[in-house]
């Protein structure tokens, strides 16, 4: 073999060498690079998260269009779902307070004081009178008692045992007896006779408190008030525009969702709704034109023939509680309530 057949012989065994030392070179660092990318790709699905399975969907409860069918004369209110009080904002609660007050006054539009007076005396003592007991009893009581004793004076100068006889039926009689005979000697001598018409000057007299003065206020002086009876309160925690229990707190708290123009209408529209429909051991769900704004929907009767079996009062077809109610009560279809010893 020549020399430079020899130097091309030995030039080609070298580069074939270095090509398969290249070759294998990378193949290594191929094995390498997927034997630890393995543990890493391991490790990272150790660690990964699970995905958390997604909470089913909370069942609400939807008040449906027939529950308003039962209330003669009410259109059927738009279904729509239970609204959630917990998550509600505060101008979310002022919307639905007032839409409940406006769809109340459309079915009470002669919603009224539910006791019989002539004047700011009568109505003053009437409602002392009403404590503990119904308006529909006051009212069959009251007209002996202002034949009797027409004015502060002479009901001031009145013989207890002869009030406490004529009181005897609205119960707790003689206390009753004494308050109003100690408002009266109270009107006599340091108003004139007269009732006043500040909130300050009423809730002095015996027997008198914020709900008593409300009541006189908005309702003989049109002065607006919010009269906090039961009705009032049970209704409106249901509602839940307060969790207060303080009467005075529920009237700030609810006070604060409306104008005070509204207060006294307000007042007369939840408390004719707690006494007809939204009673206090079984309210008549199914018969509740303001069901679906309601949270509590669902507490009481939900079938609207039973519940229409549960109405009070002209709803149900039974006498109101005046012997002597305002005639756009009567034009209504509202019946007067029967004097004392009737049937």
């Amino acid at each position: 073999m020549s020399e430079s057949a020899a130097k091309k012989t030995g030039a080609a065994k070298k580069a074939g060498a270095a090509k398969k030392t290249g070759a294998a070179k990378k193949t290594g660092a191929a094995k390498k690079t997927g034997a630890a990318e393995k543990p890493a790709s391991a490790a990272s699905a150790r660690k990964a998260p699970l995905a958390k399975k997604s909470a089913p969907p909370k069942k609400v409860t939807v008040a449906p269009k027939k529950a308003t069918a039962a209330v003669k004369g009410v259109a059927p209110a738009k279904t729509v779902a239970a609204s959630s009080p917990r998550d509600e904002s505060r101008t979310a609660l002022v919307r639905r307070a007032r839409r409940i007050n406006r769809e109340l006054a459309e079915v009470y539009p002669y919603a009224h004081p539910e006791l019989d007076f002539e004047n700011p005396f009568q109505l003053l003592v009437a409602t002392v009178l009403s404590a503990q007991t119904t308006d529909l009893r006051v009212n069959q009581t009251t007209p002996a008692l202002f034949a009797k004793y027409p004015t502060p004076e002479d009901l001031a100068a009145a013989n207890p045992e002869e009030v406490e006889e004529i009181l005897r039926p609205c119960g707790f009689f003689r206390a009753k007896t004494k308050s109003v005979i100690g408002l009266s000697k109270a009107l006599t001598e340091d108003f004139g006779g007269e009732v006043p018409g500040r909130l300050e000057e009423l809730v002095k007299l015996p027997g008198v408190g914020r709900k008593t003065a409300f009541v006189v206020l908005g309702n003989a002086f049109g002065r607006p008030g919010i009269t906090v009876d039961t009705h009032f309160q049970r209704l409106v925690r249901r509602w839940q525009w307060t969790e207060e229990t303080d009467p005075d707190k529920i009237e700030a708290a609810v006070g604060a969702l409306f104008p005070k123009s509204d207060w006294t209408d307000l007042s007369h529209h939840v408390i004719w709704h707690g006494r007809r429909i939204c009673h206090a051991r079984k309210p008549a769900c199914g018969a509740c034109p303001i069901a679906p704004l309601c949270p509590a929907y669902g507490e009481g009767e939900t079938d609207p023939e039973k519940a229409k079996k549960l109405l009070k009062y002209e709803k149900g077809g039974f006498p109101g509680q005046r012997l002597k109610p305002p005639q756009a009560y009567l034009d209504a279809g509202g019946t007067p309530a029967p004097p004392l010893g009737a049937g």
